[in-house]
């Protein structure tokens, strides 16, 4: 029983010429293998961003519901923000 499909696909000129040049350089045997290897990168980075959802986001959701007083207003997360950003870029020279 085979366990693979054949497909046909159609790409953007760039990411079909960026397909072409990794199998050129010897990074990979074949445009296949290139297409598989980025979709196991994209399941991984799915399943990641799921898990991230489900362990830091909720528990963070649940304990502000546990004690809304731990909440900050919109403005005052910006501010922040800001904050961090300024310190970013007068530490990048930005």
């Amino acid at each position: 029983m085979r366990t693979t499909k054949q497909l046909s696909i159609t790409l953007p000129n760039n990411m079909a010429e960026a397909l072409k040049e990794r199998v050129a350089s010897g990074a990979y045997a074949s445009e296949s293998e290139v297409i598989r290897d980025g979709l196991r990168a994209l399941f991984s980075q799915e399943e990641a961003v799921e898990r991230w959802l489900r362990t830091e986001v909720v528990n963070s959701v649940e304990a502000m519901r546990a004690d809304p007083s731990r909440a900050i207003s919109a403005e005052d997360m910006r501010a922040y923000l800001s904050g961090l950003r300024a310190k970013y870029d007068d530490e990048n020279g930005s």
